[in-house]
């Protein structure tokens, strides 16, 4: 019973993002010629030049690559993504008779657009769901190219891009340009999550010492990793430890005290499950 609930979130899941990424893009990228890589951006394209239906569009380009896929890369796009790719294309062509532009400076269409179309995708993929379009371009370019799925994907949005800098002017393609990078970081931060914590690695020959004042002082746990130095050859313990934001000033100085030659390697840190941390 469990596992049906699980599939029954997944899905809706799936169903919420790409209502979302629909209405990102008929409210604010569609009606502002935004062409922002990808099917849609195609799509964008076919709709200002030759009005032809968006949704439509997308899901008789997304159909073929689909089949393409699965029938050369195997059944790596499942049910989900199946789902996600045509409610996508039936809401964008649902909305659109309803759609009012929410604002006629390309920027904020843009950024807004942007901000929305990634919190879609990324609520989306974190569902285990897909919308299709380049991802699957991208697996088959790579599939036959000597190339990277990164580098293909980077190629086919590309191309879309520069086709959209063709067809609406080259400012618009910045624009557009600009509403990917915004896309790509949001599906970042909506899957990752904001860094909230930070992580360090901390190399001193005192380090028994410092964990007791890190465990004593910060009350934060900490873990003893056996290391070796490559140069010296000598074995040494490797303290790894989480701390909020806050406390990563506190954390530097309390090493300095005991230990001001040590060795700090501080890096963020998008979730922790666990004890002084969200449950898991």
């Amino acid at each position: 019973m469990r596992r049906v609930w699980q599939k029954i979130r997944e899905y809706l899941g799936v169903l919420v993002g790409v209502a979302i990424t629909a209405f990102g893009l008929t409210w604010f990228l569609i009606p502002s010629r935004i062409a922002a890589g990808g099917v849609s951006g195609l799509a964008t394209v076919g709709y200002h030049l030759f009005r032809f239906p968006v949704g439509l569009t997308m899901l008789l380009l997304n159909i073929p690559l689909f089949i393409a896929s699965i029938t050369i890369l195997g059944a790596v796009y499942g049910a989900k993504t199946f789902v996600g790719t045509l409610v996508l294309s039936l809401l964008i062509d649902l909305f659109q008779p309803w759609a009012v532009p929410l604002t006629s400076d390309p920027l904020l269409a843009a950024v807004y657009g942007g901000v929305i179309t990634g919190i879609g995708l990324g609520i989306t993929f974190r569902s285990g769901g897909s919308t299709g379009g380049t991802d699957m371009a991208a697996q088959l370019l790579a599939r036959f190219l000597p190339t990277s799925v990164g580098r293909a994907l980077l190629l086919v949005d590309g191309f879309v891009i520069v086709l959209a800098g063709f067809a609406f002017g080259p400012e618009l393609a910045l624009y557009a340009l600009l509403s990917v990078f915004i896309t790509t970081k949001t599906i970042d931060v909506v899957q990752e999550g904001q860094s909230y914590a930070k992580a360090a690695f901390i190399i001193s020959d005192h380090s028994e010492k410092v964990g007791e004042m890190i465990l004593n002082t910060l009350e934060r746990g900490a873990t003893a990793l056996a290391g070796r130095g490559v140069y010296t050859g000598t074995d040494r313990e490797v303290l790894y430890v989480i701390v909020s934001r806050s406390e990563i000033r506190s954390l530097c100085r309390l090493v300095n005290q005991i230990d001001p030659k040590a060795f700090v390697v501080i890096s963020d840190v998008h979730e922790v499950l666990g004890e002084g941390f969200k449950k898991l």
